[in-house]
């Protein structure tokens, strides 16, 4: 990455975000799924449960530091399974796009004290992506609890992505686990194909402001 001399004149953007979101476009809007697998570490051995699965992607106003522009998706994950009603897996973040570089980044946080910051590159047109981050990178990097340091430490983090023809989208997550007194370290997945149900709804900056009346 070239660092310019000037690193606080921002960049004008575009107020449509879906426009400029890149390979990420084909992920915005409402999906869901019955199918999801999920494969992880028990007392008993690994465990393999399928879960219901439901995404949120809804693009943001343009985001800016200082020369560097991106673009981007807000998402929510909410997991359950189908024989309970209570929350399997709850996820929030960001989906980023940098038209200028070809970057892209997903930030993860969840309800038991972890965050991540995920990056990789694609083009603008790809039908895969692949994003990825490292315990003790500071650039894309995973930072936990001192608990889950220690009881189930995560080593490594990865989401593979396809888009499919039919309106669907296909991730692989992968992430490496030293589970406390156990080697070698868990391989830890997910796997799921979600298809849409609804369209998302435009940024903010975006969407038409109404006239005033009389005027």
């Amino acid at each position: 990455m070239i660092i310019p001399d000037d690193v606080f004149t921002e960049p004008v953007a575009s107020p449509d975000t879906m426009a400029n979101l890149g390979p990420l476009r084909r992920l915005a809007g409402l999906w869901e799924s019955d199918l999801g697998v999920d494969l992880s570490p028990k007392a008993a051995g690994p465990e393999r449960r399928v879960f219901r699965e439901q995404t949120l992607m809804e693009p943001i106003d343009p985001q800016a530091n200082g020369p560097q522009l991106l673009y981007g998706l807000r998402y929510h994950t909410h997991i359950n399974t189908p024989e309970e009603a209570i929350t399997f897996h709850d996820q929030v973040g960001y989906w980023l796009w940098e038209p200028a570089t070809g970057l892209i980044m997903q930030t993860i946080a969840i309800p038991r004290g972890q965050v991540v910051l995920a990056g990789g590159t694609a083009g603008i047109d790809d039908r895969t992506l692949m994003v990825e981050a490292r315990r003790g990178d500071t650039r894309f990097g995973i930072c936990s609890t001192t608990f889950l340091e220690a009881a189930f430490r995560t080593d490594y983090y990865r989401i593979d992505i396809t888009f499919n023809d039919d309106d669907t989208w296909s991730y692989v997550t992968r992430v490496d686990l030293a589970v406390h007194g156990r080697l070698p370290l868990f391989d830890h997945r997910d796997t799921n194909t979600l298809r849409r149900v609804a369209q998302p709804t435009p940024n903010p900056l975006f969407i038409p402001k109404p006239i005033p009346s009389g005027a």
